[in-house]
């Protein structure tokens, strides 16, 4: 508090203590104001919305919490402007939570879920504000003020003054099959992407396919390259290509059907699992473009097109198998192992085990078991999927890693129909 000047002091001692005081005002450490761009965007009233969000200038700042609300109040003692608790509408959901840890900075995908929209939209009709407010909280363990930083969300519709963002990608084959069965050399069916999108934009991207034995690719893999930060484009692991594309998507509230590549692309020469990956890369949309400068986080401009807060999803089909023998030692069946094959050797990530099923089955099990015939696991498997993915703790139990494999066929009387041969893999 500032010392008063009383009528008996003199001017010059008044003088003094005016200059003491407000030098002590000055030597005070300030709390800088963490800053965001864009500090405000245009949001689909009538569904989701994803938006890239750069927050800079934090200094040893954590976010802790994201919040929509209708309406903000001032965080003091904090800085900032906090949600009003009473019209909270939500909070980012984890699995949606794809923010990223820079220097100084935090990369922020706002993925807003229809549930806030409509909560939004409905406070809208009985009379509110026709927007609302997304609010990162902030705080730091070495001491200090928390710090509130808002987002302005103005509802309108899901055309071209809306962020251009991904909301749903479907992919598959056009034929129906929970698994897909291709013999060497022959053409896989063709390949199509089913595309939910806000906004308008350029869609860029690329064909890429998985081989047997390669590494499969991680959850970061499948993000789009919007999503990832600017430091971090370009370091994705790549796999072979097949086929690119460059369409423009109109502002549209139906769906997009993009076309696969060319089939005969598709790789058949080598029996075991291929995985077909839709890889998107960032294109310009000044409705989302973050500028670095404007929040403090650097220089330059980051191209937001075809952001998606998930990761895009990927279809698989299987070369290979062979005829199986029956439990009554009679002629060869129809269930087939497709995949791995014989003596295969799985370097990392998931083991998918597949196989075609048989009309009759309704159930089938699953078998592995160690070279000694110890029974490692046993699992069921509903009619319909004909895949199983093992559990990660199978190589603990596996002596050396080496396992055998077989699938059992069981009718709706729990009768054993048909057993396929064992085969045997190596986890390593």
């Amino acid at each position: 508090m500032l010392s008063r000047c009383r009528p008996s002091r003199s001017p010059r001692a008044c003088a003094t203590v005016v200059a003491l005081a407000l030098g002590l005002l000055w030597a005070a450490p300030a709390t800088a104001q963490i800053r965001v761009h864009p500090t405000g965007v245009n949001v689909n009233s009538q569904g989701a919305t994803t938006v890239f969000l750069t927050f800079g200038g934090l200094n040893g700042y954590q976010s802790i919490e994201a919040l929509w609300c209708s309406r903000l109040l001032p965080a003091a003692p904090d800085v900032g402007q906090r949600c009003d608790p009473s019209t909270i509408l939500g909070s980012l959901p984890l699995r949606y939570d794809q923010s990223t840890l820079g220097t100084g900075s935090l990369t922020d995908i706002m993925s807003i879920p229809p549930s806030v929209v409509r909560r939004a939209y409905q406070a809208a009709e009985a009379g509110g504000d026709a927007g609302f407010f997304y609010v990162r909280r902030f705080t730091n363990a070495g001491g200090g003020p928390d710090q509130y930083v808002a987002v302005t969300c103005r509802m309108a519709g899901g055309g071209a003054r809306v962020p251009f963002s991904l909301l749903d990608v479907e992919m598959g084959f056009d034929v129906e099959a929970p698994v897909l069965y291709v013999r060497n050399g022959d053409r896989p069916p063709a390949v199509r992407a089913r595309i939910a999108y806000n906004g308008t934009g350029r869609l860029r991207g690329r064909w890429e396919v998985v081989m047997p034995g390669e590494e499969l690719p991680s959850s970061r893999d499948l993000l789009t390259e919007a999503t990832l930060p600017f430091e971090e484009r370009g370091t994705q692991r790549r796999y072979t290509e097949i086929g690119r594309f460059n369409v423009f998507l109109p502002p549209s509230s139906r769906p997009f059907v993009l076309p696969g590549p060319d089939p005969r692309r598709l790789p058949t020469s080598a029996e075991g699992f291929y995985y077909v990956l839709l890889r998107i890369e960032a294109s310009d949309d000044k409705e989302g473009d973050s500028n670095l400068a404007s929040a403090g986080a650097g220089q330059g401009v980051v191209n937001t097109g075809a952001v998606a807060g998930f990761p895009l999803p990927t279809i698989r089909y299987v070369v290979g198998g062979e005829r199986t023998t029956t439990l009554d030692g009679g002629a060869p069946g129809d269930l087939r192992l497709l995949a791995p094959v014989d003596e295969a050797v799985v370097l990392s990530g998931d083991l998918d085990l597949a196989w075609l099923e048989l009309p009759q089955a309704d159930v089938y099990r699953v078998e592995m078991a160690d070279q000694a015939g110890q029974v490692l696991l046993s699992a069921l498997v509903q009619r319909g999927v004909s895949a199983y993915r093992a559990p990660p703790f199978l190589k603990e139990r596996a002596p050396g890693g080496q396992v055998r494999w077989r699938v059992v066929a069981i009718d709706v009387t729990g009768r054993e129909l048909r057993s396929s041969v064992w085969r045997r893999l190596r986890v390593e």
